[in-house]
């Protein structure tokens, strides 16, 4: 009777203890679930990179249009108050425009008096902070005799 007694106890705890161990490496390691719900995380962080860093390069692409746009307009200022001033009609000028305001002035003007204005009008436009003036004053032609 012994033998019955301890066979009755000894089954069910082995059966225990197999169940136990095999579970036991298995509640360490991630379900399906888990892995799954794992890599679709992994894949929106990602995607919320990939959504910042293309947002970082429209803004940055926007502002180098805005800068370039801005420094059209500053130079198409300049050029329309030059351009329609009667005491620059001979004036032969060419501008350009830096992203910061800068215009800079170059060619030839009729006389000291002309390159003064030039510069002025520029001076003056709304969105030069500052101008260049590469200006020459182009010699006084002679008439022949």
């Amino acid at each position: 009777m012994s033998r019955i007694r301890a066979n009755r106890w000894f089954i069910p705890i082995v059966a225990a203890l197999g169940l136990m161990w095999a579970y036991s490496g298995r509640a360490q390691e991630p379900s399906t679930g888990q892995r799954v719900g794992e890599r679709i995380d992994n894949a929106v962080q990602d995607i919320k990179g990939g959504l910042r860093k293309a947002g970082n390069v429209t803004k940055e692409q926007f502002a180098r249009a805005k800068t370039s746009v801005h420094n059209m307009g500053v130079e198409s200022r300049v050029y329309g108050r030059i351009h329609w001033d009667k005491a620059l009609n001979e004036a032969l000028i060419e501008l350009t425009t830096t992203e910061d305001g800068v215009i800079t002035l170059n060619g030839t003007v009729a006389d000291a008096k002309a390159k003064t204005r030039a510069v002025d009008l520029a001076k003056e436009t709304v969105g030069v902070t500052r101008v260049v003036d590469q200006l020459a004053i182009r010699p006084p032609t002679t008439a022949a005799p």
